[in-house]
């Protein structure tokens, strides 16, 4: 019994670790060995965003180009409709949020909505699968294929957001009630500037935060539970809970892209309104 928890541990604790590049040596960090510097980075978590990424843009190309061909009277496929009903489904919602013009609104939703959602679903594939593959092609066998499971990730897409947030309270408001609005909110006094500068910056930072620890904490939490049954249960038993979480898991996918996109938006939004 004792040799088998010892085995599952450190077949959850394998499965823990990302293929990891130090940038200080340039050499991959072997398998097991744990390093706390701050240059290292996670190739898996970087690599299968861009294959995502890629794999996204790839299929709203090919529906652009159908959408041109309906000009010459082709009828429109299933894959077109599915993802014009997307288009539609997200500019409806950031319309009645974000009701200014704007060029990078409706595109960013889109890349945030279906981007996270790619990488969320990445979940569902076998864990043991890609890292077998791995590891009989390259002889690398510690790869997390989730990046949204990787804390890395979710900050770096809540930092471009944070930007966008004080490009937009710029761009809206101009820079001096920008800067106003931090110093003279929600005391209007210059004696509170201190205590309104504390607050406001609090608030702000607190938004990327959020979004990131959210969305890292739903789909950390659901990976955990999928390796726990892949290493304590029976293969032959496995179906029973992972058809049913995997459902959820798809469902809880959904929602925390389409939450983490519409708290993108909102946070846009309310920095760019104009209260003066």
């Amino acid at each position: 019994m004792i040799k088998k928890t010892l085995e599952s541990k450190n077949y959850i604790l394998h499965h823990l670790q990302h293929l990891q590049f130090d940038l200080n040596t340039f050499k991959i960090i072997p398998p097991g060995e744990t390093n706390n510097s701050f240059w290292i980075i996670n190739l898996d978590s970087i690599f299968f965003s861009l294959i995502l990424g890629l794999l996204f843009l790839i299929f709203f190309y090919i529906c652009k180009i159908k959408i041109t061909k309906i000009n010459n009277y082709i009828i429109p496929g299933k894959f077109q409709l599915a993802c014009e009903l997307i288009i539609n489904f997200i500019y409806k919602n950031i319309k009645e949020i974000y009701p200014t013009k704007s060029i990078l609104i409706a595109p960013l939703s889109l890349t945030i909505f279906i981007w996270i959602f790619l990488m969320n679903c990445m979940d569902l594939i076998p864990i043991d699968l890609i890292p077998y593959i791995t590891n009989k092609m390259f002889n690398i066998s510690t790869i997390r294929i989730v990046p949204s499971a990787d804390l890395n990730t979710t900050i770096s897409i809540s930092i471009v957001i944070f930007i966008l947030i004080i490009f937009y309270g710029i761009k809206n408001k101009n820079f001096y009630n920008f800067i106003k609005e931090f110093t003279l909110h929600p005391f209007n006094h210059f004696i509170f500037i201190p205590f309104n500068l504390i607050i406001e910056i609090t608030t702000l930072i607190s938004k990327p935060i959020s979004l990131s620890l959210r969305l890292f904490g739903n789909i950390y939490s659901g990976g955990i539970i999928f390796i726990l049954i892949s290493a304590l249960i029976p293969s032959s038993c496995q179906w029973i809970l992972n058809v049913p979480w995997a459902i959820l898991h798809i469902i809880i996918s959904l929602l925390q892209a389409f939450i983490f996109m519409m708290l993108s938006i909102v946070y846009i939004s309310m920095t760019s309104e104009n209260n003066n």
